[in-house]
């Protein structure tokens, strides 16, 4: 079999190999190899899943293992003189000598003008053994022999320890061993993983795998393609396109719906488990709902909540319920085998038990949208104040499918609250003057690109405003209002005033410092919008918009992608603070800019007046009562204290 750049019979890395199976595409390659076509071409159409062919210390170790993975196999069937074959050179045997045609024999004995029969004559004279024309009754050169006996021992062996691969089988055994320990590292042991990372997280699936890059995912997804039949796994449509670009009907059908761990609105109830015959059930003609089903009365449960907003988009407080109570009718179908409105005091007990230790198959990263099969319900074990907070909420489900008639009792009204932790004051999950002002400068360095910008933007507009994350990103152009007023010294101002929708449906305004709204207006005419924020044609935009050139109106920057794109920031910029810094800023989140707008209201600079209590609490932060802004006062408390001890 022909060699490659000289390939060594026994590569070093050989036991990076052990596990690895032979599959078709390497009996290809091995073959055409032998037949002397081009090693690249073969390379790139066979094997490019294993790296680029210009990369000759792999292409060596590969076929080196390949050769020798053919003559264990041949071995093991007791055909030693299949192995041996299987190792030759043909290079070493000489090739017949390539015979000339008639007519360059003619040409070149001078015998043009002789007939074609004399001609025939002196050439078998000439070539004894050639035949007619030189070919007809040529015997094969011994290299052509070895050539040939090789192609049928690749034959042979191939149908006797070629495999398809299987979703459980480990990514090391079909894909280039640097290549599968890389996956190995990154949590994805098994073919099946792999193609749950991949359909889970979409286009980008390779970022989170260190040391693969999009060269190296491609490669991976052809593989993927080429053998989609056989493993029956499929990477879905959705992973070809960016996820700015897909609509939520192409995500909604990533994850077909199921009686499985499924988010609520992909749930499906078993018949025998959907509550219509549900053991606290009460009359029918009693009930006030239309709902036939148990899943049904939670969705009835849910839009009962709904404060205003657009058809189909849910609060942050109905999410918060939808997520306790899809949580409960998952575990009381899949764990407890039983429907919902089934459930007694005991499962109650019983389901706080699961929350407070959850098995694994029902946890993962929160950062996993719901329409991604790497969707989980639970991140881990709740804690004591989530745990109490979980059953709040599942007790008011519980009294409103009563309160309407759908059922006959509240199994949570007899089960005792979890004792409420005490929480301190959390007066540490702010920002100093000191650590803002870093951040602040890192935001003027940051890259002058549209994703770099509006993550300034979203920086600078948190820790100004305060607002809530669901705020920030809901609030549009024409919720801004520009107000003219005076100054203490009589002299004219012009600034800005933000309408915000809060809370239980709650209205505010909430100012903002002019120079953020210039900026936001530079944004805008920057992609052919008008520069005046509050001119008729910017309504619809969204203040944290996209401006994407693949989409034909900005969209509002996702709450969960603006949450996790700061939490990376700050982590990247406590890099090169001190120790108490850079932990404080690790730590940080989109929410301790809004603690920190309440602490710097309350403290304010040297120089600067304060802001009441009173407005800070109703006016910015939204907050119902005094009291709740008032742990912002805390981060005085270790000033006092230190004053104190030196008196």
């Amino acid at each position: 079999m022909t060699k490659h750049h000289g390939a060594p019979a026994n590569p070093k890395k050989g036991k990076l190999r052990q596990d690895r199976k032979l599959h078709r595409g390497h009996f290809a390659f091995m073959r055409a190899l032998a037949q002397g076509l081009d090693e690249r071409a073969s390379w790139d159409r066979y094997l490019r899943l294993e790296g680029e062919h210009t990369d000759l210390r792999t292409v060596r170790r590969t076929i080196a293992w390949i050769r020798d993975e053919f003559a264990a196999a041949a071995k093991r069937e007791h055909k030693p003189g299949t192995a041996r074959l299987i190792l030759l050179d043909p290079d070493r045997f000489a090739s017949a000598p390539t015979l000339p045609s008639l007519a360059e024999f003619a040409a070149a004995q001078g015998l043009e003008d002789f007939s074609e029969a004399e001609q025939i004559e002196a050439y078998e004279a000439a070539y004894p053994t050639g035949g007619r024309g030189g070919r007809s009754g040529a015997r094969p050169s011994r290299r052509a022999r070895v050539i040939d006996h090789q192609l049928q021992a690749l034959r042979w062996l191939e149908g006797l320890v070629v495999q398809d691969p299987r979703p459980s089988d480990s990514v090391a055994a079909w894909l280039n061993p640097s290549l599968a320990a890389r996956l190995e590292r990154a949590g994805v042991p098994t073919l099946v993983d792999l193609v749950d990372r991949v359909n889970g997280i979409g286009a980008r699936w390779w970022v989170r795998v260190p040391g693969v890059g999009e060269l190296k995912a491609a490669r991976i997804l052809d593989w993927l393609h080429a053998n989609e039949q056989v493993l029956g796994l499929r990477v879905g449509p959705h992973v070809a396109r960016p996820r700015a670009q897909l609509t939520r009907t192409a995500l909604a059908a990533v994850v077909p719906a199921a009686s499985a761990l499924r988010p609520y609105e992909k749930f499906l109830l078993p018949p025998e488990l959907d509550g219509s015959a549900g053991r606290f059930r009460a009359p029918r003609q009693k009930c006030l709902l239309t709902a036939a089903n148990d899943h049904q009365a939670i969705g009835a449960w849910l839009a009962a909540q709904r404060s205003g907003g657009a058809e189909g988009d849910l609060s942050s407080t109905q999410r918060s319920y939808r997520k306790e109570a899809e949580r409960l009718l998952l575990w009381s179908i899949l764990e407890r085998k039983k429907a919902l409105s089934s459930l007694a005091e005991e499962d109650v007990i019983a389901y706080r038990s699961f929350l407070a230790d959850p098995p694994p198959m029902w946890r993962g990263p929160r950062h996993h949208q719901r329409w991604s099969p790497m969707w989980r319900p639970l991140e881990g074990p709740l804690k004591p104040a989530a745990l109490r907070q979980s059953q709040i909420i599942l007790k008011s489900l519980f009294a409103f499918l009563t309160s309407q008639g759908y059922l006959m009792g509240n199994p949570f009204a007899a089960v005792a609250l979890p004792t409420n932790p005490q929480r301190p004051l959390r007066s540490n999950r702010t920002l100093s003057f000191a650590q803002w002002n870093h951040i602040d400068a890192q935001l003027q360095e940051h890259a002058d690109t549209e994703t770099g910008r509006r993550l300034r933007r979203a920086v600078r507009w948190l820790h100004a405003t305060g607002l809530r994350l669901a705020e920030i990103t809901n609030v549009k152009c024409e919720d801004l209002e520009p107000i003219d007023y005076r100054i203490a010294d009589g002299e004219a101002a012009t600034d800005w005033m933000l309408h915000v929708v809060g809370k239980g449906g709650g209205k505010r305004q909430v100012p903002v410092p002019a120079k953020l709204v210039d900026e936001l207006g530079d944004e805008l005419a920057r992609h052919g919008f008008a520069r005046q924020v509050d001119a008729v044609s910017n309504r619809g935009i969204y203040v944290m918009a996209r401006f994407n050139a693949e989409l034909e109106w900005p969209a509002s920057w996702s709450a969960s992608g603006l949450s996790q794109a700061i939490k990376a920031f700050l982590a990247r910029v406590a890099e090169g603070l001190n120790e108490v810094d850079a932990q404080q800023l690790k730590k940080a989140s989109t929410h301790w800019l809004r603690h920190s707008r309440g602490s710097d209201a309350l403290q304010v600079r040297e120089g600067q007046t304060p802001i009441p209590i009173q407005g800070s609490a109703e006016t910015t932060l939204g907050h119902a009562q005094i009291g709740t802004p008032s742990k912002y006062l805390a981060t005085k408390r270790d000033e006092r204290l230190s004053a104190m001890q030196g008196a």
